[in-house]
């Protein structure tokens, strides 16, 4: 368990040693912007504007301290039912204010958070963008809301850890790899994160994921994590398996020529439903589903294949 004082700031950016707690003290946590913010204690009314952080709040046995979320946050089911602020990009701002928060979780590419500030509420700002930083986060999280072991969802069981919900997504991960074939190690996957189209670069937390399972994929690391390619690259790529997580458009998946491809001809196509696509594209606690959401898809289409 990473625990830091006052003295001893705990930060997104890094792995900190572990550190012994003066509850006296409070906490310091220094965000994804290098910024450290001091709490006499822990925060007890969280707005959370990322899905990915509302899901590790709720990990770390913290759920019933969100008084808002994002509209995008809908895991886990307990967080459907409270007040919505909008987008996390550009919410509500007076719905935030509404809640009287103690701390606002936001993204590094939110355009609220001056303005948030500027009426004086405290703002931590994270974004996980690869597996590292989903660690890092969730001990910034772990440091920042001191769970005592009576709060989280299992009664008088300990509250999870940061380390070991990490432990579990890591062996999960493991897993995935290990049940797939050898073979997949030859098989060259696209996966499209959204309209675009918008694809999972191996630099990305999904790209990353896809390297541990063992398959290659067909974006170059120099394109970026999430690059919008042309379809027409796709095409010339003709990757062995396609997975589509694409929660705005279901029905239509295919682009202009995609038709040539072999994947396409040959139905080595995996297309996500909605709950499913936001497993894939959330850099959080849910990352060993999401292994085995990709492995699942890949191992039942290289069976199609030997069939």
């Amino acid at each position: 368990m990473l625990l830091m004082s006052a003295a001893m700031p705990v930060r997104a950016a890094d792995v900190a040693a572990p550190a012994q707690t003066v509850a006296e003290a409070g906490v310091t946590v220094t965000d994804d912007r290098g910024r450290p913010q001091h709490f006499d204690q822990a925060p007890m009314r969280i707005v959370s504007l990322l899905p990915s952080l509302t899901e590790s709040v709720c990990a770390l046995g913290a759920c019933g301290r969100l008084v808002a979320v994002d509209r995008y946050s809908e895991y886990p089911p307990e967080v459907r039912q409270l007040p919505q602020a909008g987008g996390g990009l550009d919410p509500s701002i007076e719905s935030v204010v509404a809640q009287r928060p103690d701390v606002v979780l936001i993204s590094a590419a939110s355009r609220a958070t001056e303005r948030l500030e500027a009426l004086g509420l405290r703002t931590v700002v994270l974004e996980p963008k690869t597996h590292a930083d989903v660690e890092r986060v969730l001990q910034l999280l772990e440091a920042l809301l001191q769970v005592p072991a009576h709060e989280g969802r299992h009664g008088a069981e300990a509250a999870p850890t940061a380390a070991g919900l990490w432990r579990r997504i890591n062996d999960g991960v493991d897993a995935a790899a290990a049940s797939l074939p050898p073979a997949a190690a030859q098989w060259r996957v696209y996966l499209e994160v959204s309209r675009g189209p918008y694809a999972a670069g191996p630099d990305s937390f999904i790209g990353q994921t896809l390297q541990r399972l063992g398959v290659q994929n067909v974006v170059p690391a120099e394109l970026g994590p999430f690059p919008r390619l042309s379809p027409e690259y796709v095409l010339r790529a003709d990757p062995d398996v396609i997975l589509i997580s694409n929660r705005s458009m279901q029905a239509d998946y295919t682009y202009p020529g995609w038709h040539n491809m072999r994947a396409i001809r040959a139905q080595r196509l995996c297309l996500f439903d909605a709950e499913d696509s936001n497993v894939l594209v959330r850099p959080g606690p849910r990352m060993d589903l999401a292994a085995r959401l990709m492995a699942d898809c890949i191992r039942s289409k290289m069976q199609d294949r030997d069939e």
